[in-house]
């Protein structure tokens, strides 16, 4: 794994939650897109090498509004960046660990995405993301 690419936080209100991170990170999102294979509506923050997805769900059955249901807003993943997403998948089944989906999506930002199950990495929900060239 190359870097923490970001850290994905769910929101209930997209907008809202936009302009409490422009004030406290004093910029813009620099990208707002919809996923709709997820449905979340996303926008992404860059705060110096880091960068900040916030995710709303755009209706009730999207994994992110049962997540909002459960626990309520906060930090939802955090993503690492991979070279090779596929090589990566095999590597980390290979050592035990269990994904949510083990075939990537398309996610947000130009990226291929995977999720680790969280039961299997203390409760924390781990992205893998490949950049699509």
């Amino acid at each position: 794994m190359k870097k923490i690419e970001h850290i994905g936080i769910a929101v209930k209100n997209l907008e809202d939650s936009n302009l409490l991170f422009e004030k406290l990170l004093g910029t813009a999102p620099y990208k707002l897109e919809e996923v709709v294979s997820e449905g979340v509506q996303t926008s992404f923050f860059i705060s110096g090498p880091n960068k900040i997805e916030l995710l709303a769900a755009t209706h009730p059955n999207s994994a992110i509004a049962k997540f909002l249901e459960k626990k309520g807003e906060g930090i939802h993943h955090i993503a690492f960046e991979v070279s090779d997403i596929d090589q990566e998948i095999i590597r980390l089944k290979s050592e035990g660990f269990v994904f949510v989906d083990e075939i990537p999506k398309i996610g947000a930002d130009n990226k291929r995405i995977v999720f680790l199950h969280p039961k299997n990495t203390n409760g924390v929900l781990i992205e893998l993301c490949q950049e699509i060239k």
